[in-house]
Formats: C-alpha cells, structure tokens, sequence
C-alpha cells in the first residue's frame, strides 16, 4: 500500500498546526516590534519636529532686529527730553539734535513694523511696546513744545487725547474684532511727525508760517481720523452681537 495511514497524517495535520501557530506568533512578535521601532522612530522624529518648532518660536524671541528698532525708540524718549530742553530749550544747537533724535525716532517707527510683519518677527513684546514707543515719542516733543510756548496747549490735548482714545477704544472692541490701521491714519501719522519736526527746530521766517499750515493740516487729519476709527469701532461692535445672537440662536435649535 501507497498510501499514507489516516491516523499517521492525522499526526502530521496535528505537527503543522503548532508550527503554523508559532510561525503566527513569530510573525506577530516581529510585526509588533517593527511596529514599535517604526513608533519609536515616528517618536523620535516627533521630537525633533517639536525642537524645530520651538527653534522656530526662539528666533522669533524679543531679540530680534524689529524689537530692538522699537527699544531704541523707547530709550530716544528721554534723551529727546533732554536734549529738547537743554539751556532753557531756546538753543538752535540742542534744537537741531533733539530734531535729529526725533528724526531717529520716526524713521524707526516706519521700519520696525514692517520688518515685524515681513520676516514673521510679531511678538507680544512687540505688539505692546510699537505703539507705546510711538505714543511716548509724540507724547514727549508735543508736551514739551507746549512747555516752552512754541504751540498751544489745546493742540497738544486733541492729538494726544485722540491718540489714547482710540488704543483704547481699540482694546474696547478687541472682542469682536481688530480695527486696521487705514490710510487716512497712516497720512495723519506721517503729517503729524512732520509738523512737530518742523516746530521742533528752530524755523524762522516763512518756514515758521509753513509749519503753522502742516500743524493744522495734521489737526484736521488727527480729528477726523478719528471720528472714523469711531465709526469703524461701532459698526464693528454691531457686527459682532449679531454674529453671537445668531450663533447663539442656531446652537439653540
């Protein structure tokens, strides 16, 4: 007889069964260790993504080139005092370099901005300290202009009176949303450094009249402006109730 004794191949079915069962776990020890290793691995790169990442945030730091522009602006601020003030604040000569640190100081302010927003340099230092740097600048050469009776005092009181009212209008409305810095502003902005450059030095003749014009025309700018940004703050407030009622009403259906 050929043929292989049923109880023999019964024997044999039975011998590949554990083989085939070892084979399975064989299989299953080495797949869930690759898949530990390739999880260790993924781990491992996982890591070194998140160190990456917080090198990325750490050149973003308060050290970088925008910041230290906004600094130096806060540092002029004093020494602009000083300088604006010197021997009775009447010298041509310590008018003409407080003229140069303010220069200093407005040149910084159109550049820190930019580079901020143009090399992802925007910090929470940097959002607070740009406009303080700018309201600390203005505030100081328009106090002290009117201090020495170069310019009324009411001018001072609208500029520096909208300037703080709208931050803090700004803060008001940050809930419901930013108000963007416009083109008027821009152009007022531009206009008052220049108008209070201009009272600044010592201009005799017909620059002193010039500057008269410029201070006025940056008055009107100042005001106006700001009647806007109101408006803007308004219609912004608006919109941002309705879009809460109306989230509110369609999570409540």
């Amino acid at each position: 007889m050929t043929g292989v004794p049923a109880s023999a191949a019964g024997g044999s079915a039975k011998a590949k069964g554990p083989m085939t069962s070892a084979a399975s776990v064989s299989g299953g020890a080495s797949a869930s260790v690759s898949g530990g290793a390739s999880g260790a691995s993924g781990g491992a790169k996982s890591a070194r993504g998140g160190k990456l990442a917080a090198a990325a945030v750490d050149q973003a730091s308060v050290w970088n080139i925008a910041n230290l522009l906004t600094m130096l602006r806060l540092l002029l601020v004093p020494g602009f005092v000083a300088l604006m003030l010197a021997d009775g604040g009447y010298d041509p000569a310590w008018r003409s370099l407080a003229w140069a640190a303010f220069a200093i100081a407005m040149i910084t302010d159109l550049f820190d901005g930019h580079l901020a927003r143009a090399y992802n340099l925007v910090t929470d230092f940097g959002k607070i300290a740009d406009p303080i740097a700018d309201k600390a600048i203005m505030g100081a050469a328009l106090i002290c202009l009117s201090a020495l009776g170069d310019l009324p005092w009411w001018v001072t009181i609208v500029i520096l009176g909208r300037e703080l009212g709208i931050t803090l209008l700004r803060f008001i409305v940050i809930r419901y949303g930013v108000i963007p810095a416009s083109r008027g502003g821009k152009v007022k902005t531009l206009t008052q450094g220049v108008a209070v450059g201009m009272y600044v030095l010592a201009l005799t003749g017909w620059l002193a009249t010039l500057r008269w014009w410029v201070m006025a025309a940056a008055v009107v700018l100042t005001v106006v402006t700001g009647l806007d940004y109101v408006r803007q703050a308004i219609v912004l407030r608006r919109q941002g109730i309705a879009e809460r009622r109306a989230a509110s009403e369609e999570a409540d259906a």
